[in-house]
């Protein structure tokens, strides 16, 4: 048999990927500002995480860095840039990864061990989802924002005890009970670990995030985020106080193991911290009360307060169908499946920003009513 034909149980694999509707296939495209092109197609897109549109700075780029930070790698940007992120969720100190992945993967893995107990919303990410498991901690899902199911959990014996949520919950768009979530966990002695990656630079005061804008900033053990989303660059980072940050460099694997980004992208992240970024979170504001009124008025079941407006649709040949629609008539919203939602929740998930004007959203609302009436 050759090596081809070894093969061969992976076309099983992708037929079964097709038969239930969930085949991905990569679309190149390129975007600038509202738009986005597809295959030569210009549209208007509501798929962005750029939520803070903040306007395009030039990158002036130089030498890019082969090595790993622990090795030659750790430009002199570095130091700044984590100083002032420490600042900005008023930590002792910080560390940014090449990606918001990486950064879970590490400090989770890191901080956390076996003997211990880790309760995790069960709608957290994928990348807490895996550093759970990288733990090999006794890890417990507690139903999504169930405060009653939460505090059940936290009963449960373990060395340490560590409560991880979302700030912003990516496929629905609500917030975390991060009030109570952070009450609870004092009682026991708990751990808080918050994966604010949506809700960061958009939300609170001077776009501090989630625990800033529900008044328990002071509260939050470790931060994690992502400064590809609200700051519109690359790269993810962790907050919190020394000895977390100085163990991360001694043990978190994709932090030790992997490249350093390259320095003309920590200026350009820098760059755009220094930006008026309360200019563009005010724009973003009036866009997403905009977009939201409009969509309830067509008809739309929107729940979402925030900028993650998700329009659930059910089954995922439905949600294909509908996107393929909202396509031909010039936007771009974006189908999510199974497995990155529950099957049979399958939705379009709508990503305001800054970027889009009022025409912009305008449009939009008009051939999202023309989906509705289609789709009843």
């Amino acid at each position: 048999m050759t090596s081809k034909h070894k093969l061969n149980f992976i076309d099983l694999e992708l037929e079964k990927f097709k038969e239930n509707n969930i085949y991905r296939k990569l679309n190149y495209s390129t975007s600038k500002g509202a738009h986005i092109t597809i295959n030569g197609k210009k549209l208007l897109n509501l798929c962005s995480n750029d939520y803070l549109g903040i306007p395009i700075t030039k990158i002036q780029t130089t030498q890019l860095q082969s090595s790993s930070r622990l090795v030659s790698g750790n430009d002199s940007s570095y130091k700044k840039l984590e100083k002032v992120l420490a600042k900005h969720k008023s930590q002792e100190n910080s560390l940014v990864y090449p990606t918001g992945y990486m950064v879970n993967l590490g400090v989770i893995s890191s901080i956390v061990s076996k003997g211990d107990l880790i309760i995790s919303d069960e709608l957290n990410h994928a990348s807490i989802i895996e550093s759970c498991k990288l733990s090999d901690a006794k890890i417990l899902v507690y139903k999504h924002n169930d405060m009653n199911d939460l505090q059940a959990k936290l009963k449960q014996n373990g060395k340490r005890k560590f409560v991880i949520t979302e700030g912003i919950f990516s496929m629905d768009g609500d917030m975390s009970n991060l009030k109570q979530i952070t009450e609870l966990a004092e009682k026991k002695n708990a751990i808080t670990i918050v994966d604010d990656a949506h809700g960061d630079f958009v939300i609170g005061k001077d776009g501090k995030g989630t625990p800033n804008y529900l008044n328990v900033a002071k509260k939050i053990d470790v931060y994690i985020s992502s400064l590809s989303k609200g700051l519109g660059s690359f790269g993810g980072y962790v907050a919190s106080q020394n000895n977390v940050i100085d163990l991360c460099i001694n043990k978190s694997k994709s932090f030790i193991y992997t490249s350093a980004l390259p320095s003309f992208l920590i200026e350009h992240t820098l760059k755009r911290f220094e930006t008026n970024r309360e200019k563009q979170k005010k724009k973003l504001e009036k866009n997403i009360k905009h977009i939201s009124g409009g969509l309830k008025e067509i008809g739309f079941d929107i729940n979402s307060s925030t900028h993650i407006i998700p329009i659930i649709i059910g089954d995922e040949k439905s949600a294909m169908d509908f996107g393929e629609f909202l396509m031909k008539n010039g936007v771009f919203a974006q189908p999510i499946r199974y497995p990155t939602v529950p099957k049979n929740q399958a939705r379009l998930r709508i990503s305001v920003t800054a970027w889009l004007s009022k025409s912009d959203i305008s449009y939009a609302l008009l051939v999202f009513e023309k989906a509705y009436r289609k789709f009843n």
